[in-house]
């Protein structure tokens, strides 16, 4: 049942009809084109580089600060579902850092 006033779907969108996602590290929505998806893959967490990897995910901004307070306070763990080790969190962060610095270079 839908409630009045509400679409729908539970996608959230701008008044632009633009989808919109909220970072796990900072908590401020931006557009879904704007930012990382991060699903779990084989039980680990991978980058959804086109958005389509089937589960439960999360999205972080191209933001290292965000990525280190995501992980700091559990966030993207618990989001996705999944338990890290100190080891997988590390050889995440280094996948993510690439994963943003090529976006950089792309824009």
């Amino acid at each position: 049942m839908n409630r009045p006033g509400r679409a729908g779907s539970r996608a959230r969108m701008n008044k632009r009809g633009v989808p919109m996602r909220r970072c796990v590290g900072c908590m401020t929505s931006f557009p879904q084109k704007e930012i990382v998806r991060i699903a779990l893959l084989d039980g680990k967490p991978a980058i959804d580089k086109d958005g389509r990897m089937s589960g439960r995910g999360a999205y972080l901004c191209r933001s290292m600060d965000c990525f280190d307070m995501a992980m700091k306070k559990k966030r993207l763990a618990y989001a996705i579902g999944a338990r890290m080790t100190a080891d997988e969190m590390a050889v995440f962060r280094e996948e993510y850092l690439r994963t943003i610095a090529g976006a950089e270079v792309n824009e």
